[in-house]
């Protein structure tokens, strides 16, 4: 198996993991969600360009080719990329709001190599430097495994409303970050 490289995502790099995205949601959420579901995904899952230009998002990389992307934010928006309803680009504050760990997709033929571990610790890590305790999450259905297994808790289900009146589930979750990245060595 090739190694896995991460850097920060560039604008450039919008259409390829769009596109890596779309196939994330349409793959990988099958036997989680029904059809309607899957189609609905895409209008609250997706890129956010906003990450991107915070520098808070990442693209991993395998080979030359896209294997994942993801990242955190100290935004207020939950989920959901720039085509979504509600989103609130309010900064929270690391002392009493959670981080946010966001868009995470992998390219199927990636599934369960270690790129959602990955994405996870780069957030995480960068999330306490800057002096957050907590990291919260929305979790597909299909990615709630993965999040439980490190260490993430639910905070709450709901369901969210798409344009096409199906609603999608998800679960928000959340997870004390380690204490020994605040303070330098």
């Amino acid at each position: 198996m090739a190694e896995l490289r991460h850097r920060p995502a560039t604008a450039d790099d919008i259409p390829a993991l769009t596109r890596l995205m779309a196939r994330a949601i349409a793959e990988l959420q099958r036997g989680f969600l029904d059809a309607a579901q899957i189609a609905a995904s895409a209008s609250v899952m997706g890129m956010d360009t906003q990450l991107i230009a915070d520098g808070t998002y990442y693209a991993i990389e395998s080979d030359g080719r896209f294997a994942g992307c993801g990242g955190w934010s100290r935004r207020a928006t939950l989920f959901g990329g720039d085509h979504s309803a509600g989103r609130d680009a309010a900064l929270l504050h690391p002392a009493r709001d959670a981080a946010r760990v966001r868009a995470m997709y992998t390219a199927p033929e990636f599934a369960r190599r270690g790129v959602g571990r990955m994405i996870l610790t780069l957030c995480e890590d960068a999330a306490a430097r800057e002096g957050f305790r907590r990291v919260e999450l929305a979790a597909t259905l299909a990615g709630e495994p993965l999040y439980r297994a490190c260490g993430y808790r639910v905070i709450e289900t709901f369901e969210a409303d798409t344009p096409q009146g199906v609603r999608v589930p998800l679960k928000r979750m959340g997870k004390e970050i380690a204490s020994e990245i605040l303070s330098p060595s």
